[in-house]
This record gives structure tokens, C-alpha cells and sequence, in this order.
């Protein structure tokens, strides 16, 4: 059955590179059908992949190659919350160590150019915290990182 909602992702030609990706690194996550062409195409020819449906930590996504005309950017990203230290590094270093780059803040973008956002839970909690002055704290440490480090973010919520 197909979602009711899915998020349809442009791609230039990787799209079933990138989906596999993603099942490999994520959980909750899986390549399901792939569709060929019935013809040729602006950017293909009859018999490449055109779609694949895949699933990234149980959002329902469509990867379309359709072409170099539109690329990612920051105006769409996926983010992850993390349990821990290790799992923030495993997901950060496999998006940026597979031709991805660094960015700031804990975001990172995969080789295709799709903004992750690395999020460990304890970030969000220090962030919200009720005692502000805790809250300024670990903001102004996350503002100063690319991956997040949580021993550091606690470090400077409790002062």
C-alpha cells in the first residue's frame, strides 16, 4: 500500500546508491521497490532506474533522478536523534566519511548533498532547560561545534 504522505527526494542520477546508503547507516530503514523507465527521458533512457521507494528511520521517502537541474540544500533536512555519544559518532562519521562534508552545529550533508541534522537527545534537553542560564550555556558550546560532543554540552550546562 502505498503512504498517504512521502517525501520525494530529487537525486542526479544516485538515487538507488543513495537509498541503499541509508538503509545501510540508519535504522529503521530500507530500500523497498525500484522503477525503470518505460522510455527514454530528459536526464535518462528507457531502462534506468527512474524511482526507488525506500524508507529512512520509518519515513516513507521516493528518490527521483530526475536530473542535474535541482540539487539539496539546507532548506530540507533529516534530523536524527541520538541516545548517546557513540551512536552521534557512528551516524556522523558514516554521512561525512562516505564524501559527505562537515557543517556546523551538529549538521552534516551526505555525498548526494541531503543535510543531516546529528542531534543527540541530551542537546535537546540541555537547550530547553528550565534554568536559562544552563540553557545560554550549552547553546553557546553547541554553537562552537561541528559534530556534537555531549560531554562537553553537559559540561557547559552544568557550568
Amino acid at each position: 500500500m502505498t503512504p498517504k504522505n512521502t517525501i520525494c527526494l530529487w537525486y542526479d542520477g544516485a538515487a538507488l546508491e543513495a537509498a541503499k546508503f541509508y538503509a545501510e547507516t540508519f535504522p529503521d530503514s530500507a530500500v523497498g521497490r525500484v522503477h525503470y523507465a518505460p522510455a527514454d527521458y530528459p536526464s535518462g533512457k528507457e531502462g534506468d532506474v527512474l524511482t526507488v521507494e525506500f524508507t529512512v528511520i520509518g519515513i516513507p521517502c521516493l528518490g527521483l533522478n530526475g536530473g542535474p537541474a535541482f540539487k539539496h540544500n539546507e532548506a530540507f533536512s533529516f534530523q536524527v536523534a541520538t541516545g548517546n555519544q557513540a551512536e552521534t559518532d557512528r551516524l556522523w562519521n558514516a554521512v561525512v566519511g562516505n564524501g559527505g562534508e562537515e557543517s556546523a552545529c551538529g549538521w552534516c550533508k551526505d555525498k548526494w548533498g541531503l543535510s543531516w541534522q546529528i542531534t543527540p537527545r541530551a542537546l535537546i534537553a540541555a537547550i530547553e532547560d528550565p534554568d536559562s542560564a544552563a540553557a545560554k550555556r550549552a547553546f553557546e558550546a553547541m554553537m562552537q561545534m561541528g559534530k556534537i560532543d555531549i560531554a562537553m554540552i553537559e559540561a557547559a550546562r552544568h557550568g
